[in-house]
């Protein structure tokens, strides 16, 4: 490889590393249990890891949709890409329908074993080095609670609650 290329690599590397690691300080509000409440209603069930993806479907809604959920997570009431799942039968969506946007997680990872040639464990290894401690919260904020508590799921998530009774 010339040193040219050596570079772009280097630039490439380091805009790979700086997407990774903006991407998981845009998260870090959405990490609520307000929020894994809403998106548990919505879709009947949510683990740790389909929370994880439907907070990264949010980012791809765009700023405005995304503030605004994270804000208040009962206006995802009013996201067409929500509206639409109301009144059917969850084993009739579409797997491109269900909220969660797995593969925006692999983007950096992807992007950075083609422009290096290095590994996966070198991609980890690096992010946490320019990451440093700063990681993000352990658990969720707020009060954890369950949202398929009708009464409360109503006084937290209205109009959630109405759209996506518990089944």
């Amino acid at each position: 490889m010339t040193r040219r290329g050596q570079l772009a690599g280097g630039a490439a590397e380091s805009e790979i590393m700086r997407f990774q690691i903006c991407l998981g300080r845009v998260l870090i509000p959405t990490y609520t249990w307000e929020l894994w409440a809403a998106a548990d209603r919505i879709m009947g069930w949510c683990s740790d890891d389909s929370f994880f993806y439907f907070r990264l479907w949010l980012v791809g809604l765009g700023r405005d949709a995304f503030e605004q959920v994270t804000r208040d997570p009962d206006a995802l009431a009013e996201l067409p890409e929500v509206v639409r799942l109301v009144g059917r039968d969850r084993a009739d969506w579409e797997d491109e329908e269900w909220l969660a946007w797995e593969e925006l997680d692999y983007a950096a990872l992807r992007a950075f074993t083609q422009v290096t040639g290095r590994s996966e464990c070198d991609f980890f290894d690096a992010v946490d080095a320019q990451r440093g401690v700063d990681s993000g919260p352990l658990d969720p904020a707020g009060e954890r609670w369950d949202a398929r508590d009708d009464a409360e799921a109503g006084r937290r998530l209205p109009r959630l609650s109405g759209m996506f009774p518990v089944s």
